[in-house]
């Protein structure tokens, strides 16, 4: 499918976390194309009359639907309807208009916790419907995953054209480092960078460090999202990871090293280790030609310096 400067590109949640890596790389790819960037604050989402209105005035031809209601386990846990019902209007929503506008292509990201909790690493997407996802995020993670269900039904009455990207557990520039809702990886700079700071002698961190993880550069994720705007050999759930093991010990002491962090590590066998083994199968993205190649030390020192460079500017990091 060939994009040209009649082309309108519409990206929800364009100034958050993947957004803020995506808009880049459209801008590059697409010079000629109308690049469209919406944000909570231009649209209510959860209003279909809204989200008529936006599909009305801007008349996208391609719409990347990245906007989402997202938060650490704890506010997960607190208001675990909220996310529920939100990230079910916004998918809904926009599939609905998107069908009915006659859309040529959707793109729609969800997040591998939709994957059932009890799903065998490596987690190749066979796997997405063998069970219950983890239950402190349950209501996120299957209102995400409505958006499986929804290509199928759309695409089977209306001839709806989209894909569903599964991104592991993605990290970067532009990431949330607030305390309550980071992930490990942003916490991590932020608790480490601090530390270095205040002079700090230790730092704790949780569990036994025995956890693996499987970690992608949210540039690399990015930069794939062309391949499934122009071409239909894939319509999902395809993941998008490196697919490389990292045990969560070799993480934190990797991240305490490029923040310069030279104190002691000290790991709170009290606290625990969630889930021991957490690798996502990339068998499928390879096999279309596809993979997502930043070291995991050159990723984080990208982000690390962006977040040195940029912690102290008002507003320019989520804190």
């Amino acid at each position: 499918m060939m994009l040209d400067a009649g082309d309108r590109l519409l990206v929800t949640g364009a100034t958050g976390f993947l957004g803020s890596h995506l808009i880049p790389v459209l801008q590059e790819r697409y010079p000629q194309t109308h690049i469209i960037g919406v944000c909570s604050g231009d649209y209510d989402l959860l209003d279909p009359r809204e989200v008529e209105a936006m599909f009305a005035k801007l008349n996208p031809t391609i719409v990347l639907h990245l906007a989402a209601y997202s938060g650490g386990i704890e506010a997960n846990r607190m208001f675990p309807a909220d996310f529920f019902h939100r990230n079910l209007l916004l998918m809904e929503n926009v599939f609905h208009a998107c069908a009915t506008r006659r859309v040529r292509k959707l793109i729609y990201p969800m997040g591998g916790c939709s994957y059932p909790n009890t799903a065998v690493s490596p987690i190749d997407e066979s796997q997405m419907w063998n069970g219950y996802p983890v239950g402190t995020s349950a209501g996120y993670s299957m209102a995400k995953k409505m958006g499986l269900v929804a290509a199928e039904a759309y695409r089977q009455q209306h001839g709806l054209n989209s894909v569903v990207l599964v991104p592991g557990n993605m990290y970067g520039e532009y990431d949330n480092y607030h305390p309550r809702d980071s992930h490990v990886i942003p916490g991590l700079i932020r608790r480490f960078y601090e530390a270095k700071v205040q002079g700090l002698p230790s730092v704790a961190c949780w569990g036994t460090g025995k956890p693996t993880r499987d970690f992608v550069y949210a540039g690399d994720v990015a930069r794939l999202f062309p391949f499934f705007m122009e071409n239909d050999a894939e319509h999902g759930p395809v993941n998008i990871s490196s697919g490389t093991t990292t045990r969560i010990s070799e993480l934190t002491s990797l991240i305490a090293e490029l923040t310069g962090y030279k104190g002691q590590l000290v790991w709170d066998t009290s606290k625990p280790d969630g889930q021991i083994h957490k690798i996502f199968g990339v068998e499928k993205l390879h096999a279309l030609g596809l993979s997502c190649d930043t070291p995991l030390r050159d990723g984080l020192k990208r982000t690390i310096d962006w977040f040195v460079a940029n912690v102290d500017k008002p507003g320019a990091v989520r804190l």
